[in-house]
């Protein structure tokens, strides 16, 4: 009873405490906070504990913070203390200063050649001349648009740009999530980093390299596949002169250079599943399909919905040198894209300001299409870039 009221009145429970120069602590089971100075005691709710002057060293649970002279009052840690955030900045760069220097390149990379040529978007308002410079140019408002919506190959231009990168969303995207699964899924090491590699490696060659071989490869005279039709009695067909074969060879050569690429993000994405999962469905007897279907699948599906939403917000930055390098007068009618024409009108023809509105026209169309489909995501699967 005493020390019921001892407690009451001298001290109270401390939920967070700082020890100060000079104080000691003793464990216990309770927590206690001195409100005044006197005589140093270790309060237990052990049986048979006696408020003392020694500090008994058999207490166990929290800590009663003692003067190593007496008792005395201790300002109780807030909670809601604010630190700076430049503070923090400062200790996390000084910790860290190794991992920020590894920063300093990449960041100098997008300033320099991202960031900073945003500044010359002002050049599709204006009309460009190079005695006097950006910001002495006339400005024009949106005469550049105008002249672009009104061309009569707008509207061809944009049909080409669309379908080619709809059928390379369409073609391409499943491509790699199966070859990572079906990766994922072999059991021999060597046989496995064997197909790793061979996948991977067409993504290190060049456009131009890659474009040659197609080339050579589509010859109409001493290509390979005239080659084996010849054998077989069929006539040469000129692929890379063929409108309509002009889709298929760029979608097709394209999947054949970054499948395996593209494959290993989605690897990574497996390799982070739970192995707990795959046991339970062993265990419930789920096939080699099933344990795919519901585990596989499931796990690396905010892998799929970002690299959707990355993929269909670059619908209208379609590769321009794959592009122009296998187009010729002969498919030109469907390899003609946007970006192909604002190179052959804009910049051969020094009309700067008429490409940069083109391309400015290409980013806000990109930016909305970004915005779309990465609010339906976040809607449709709770997955979402931001």
């Amino acid at each position: 009873m005493y020390v019921r009221k001892l407690k009451r009145k001298y001290v109270q429970r401390l939920e967070r405490w700082t020890p100060e120069k000079g104080e000691i602590g003793c464990k216990t089971t309770e927590v206690y906070l001195f409100k005044r100075p006197f005589d140093p005691l270790c309060s237990s709710k052990k049986e048979n504990a006696v408020i003392s002057s020694r500090i008994h060293a058999d207490g166990i649970g929290g800590i009663i913070i003692l003067n190593k002279q007496a008792a005395i009052p201790m300002k109780r840690k807030s909670s809601t203390r604010k630190v700076s955030y430049w503070q923090t900045a400062g200790k996390s760069m000084k910790k860290h200063w190794q991992l920020y220097l590894l920063v300093i390149p990449p960041l100098l990379f997008f300033l320099i050649f991202k960031y900073y040529p945003m500044l010359n978007a002002v050049l599709a308002f204006k009309d460009y001349n190079v005695i006097k410079g950006i910001w002495g140019s006339p400005w024009v408002g949106f005469k550049h648009f105008e002249l672009f919506f009104k061309n009569p190959l707008f509207w061809t231009l944009l049909k080409n740009t669309l379908l080619l990168s709809g059928y390379l969303i369409l073609a391409g995207f499943p491509i790699p999530i199966i070859l990572a699964l079906m990766i994922n899924e072999m059991r021999g090491k060597r046989f496995k980093k064997f197909v790793q590699m061979v996948t991977f490696a067409p993504y290190f060659i060049s456009t131009v390299v890659m474009v040659s071989i197609v080339m050579l490869f589509l010859s109409p005279r001493l290509g390979f596949a005239n080659v084996v039709l010849n054998y077989f009695g069929l006539e040469s067909v000129n692929f890379l002169g063929d409108p309509g074969m002009f889709r298929s060879i760029y979608v097709w050569s394209d999947i054949w250079q970054t499948a395996g690429y593209s494959a290993v993000i989605y690897l990574a994405a497996l390799a982070g599943i739970d192995p707990t999962l795959y046991e339970a469905a062993k265990v419930d007897g789920a096939s080699r399909f099933q344990k795919i279907w519901h585990v596989d699948l499931p796990g690396i599906v905010p892998t799929i919905v970002i690299i959707l939403i990355l993929n269909v917000g670059n619908v209208m930055a379609i590769g321009f040198e794959k592009v122009y390098l296998l187009q010729n007068p002969l498919n030109q009618v469907n390899s003609e894209i946007i970006a192909t024409y604002v190179y052959r009108i804009g910049l051969l023809n020094a009309n700067y300001s008429f490409a940069t509105a083109v391309g400015l026209f290409n980013s806000v169309i990109n930016l909305i299409l970004l915005l779309t489909v990465n609010g339906l995501a976040k809607r449709l699967t709770n997955n979402s870039i931001w």
